[in-house]
């Protein structure tokens, strides 16, 4: 894929976020959490062949403590697992860390909160 329709796609999702992603994102954005700089939708690459680049759009990225967290509550999750724990394994393979968050746990964001604190 080329960066022109990787810039597209990522510009996209983040004006058409979901509920719970927008929820988080409040909560990370601007530095919020621990003076950390968060990402949303950020591409993460893993190969690149000619013009052609392949990637993972990390939910939210903080790319000084390399941690992508990522929430998991469509029903999509469900049905590719198996491409989820694939992914998981290449981003651990390039030194980041993966933080699944469940979209109900965002009821009680101060426990979210202090889940991300513990990765960080």
């Amino acid at each position: 894929m080329l960066y022109s329709e990787i810039k597209e796609i990522l510009q996209r999702l983040r004006r058409n976020m979901i509920p719970s992603k927008r929820i988080l994102w409040e909560e990370l954005r601007n530095k919020r959490l621990a003076g950390k700089k968060f990402y949303r939708q950020h591409p993460i690459f893993y190969d690149s062949m000619n013009n052609d680049h392949f990637f993972f759009v990390a939910d939210f990225y903080c790319a000084q403590s390399k941690l992508v967290i990522e929430l998991d509550g469509w029903s999509i999750h469900e049905f590719q697992k198996e491409k989820d724990y694939h992914r998981d394994l290449i981003l651990k393979e390039k030194g980041l860390r993966v933080l699944h968050i469940k979209n109900e746990e965002l009821n009680d964001i101060n426990r979210i909160k202090k889940k991300i604190m513990e990765y960080l």
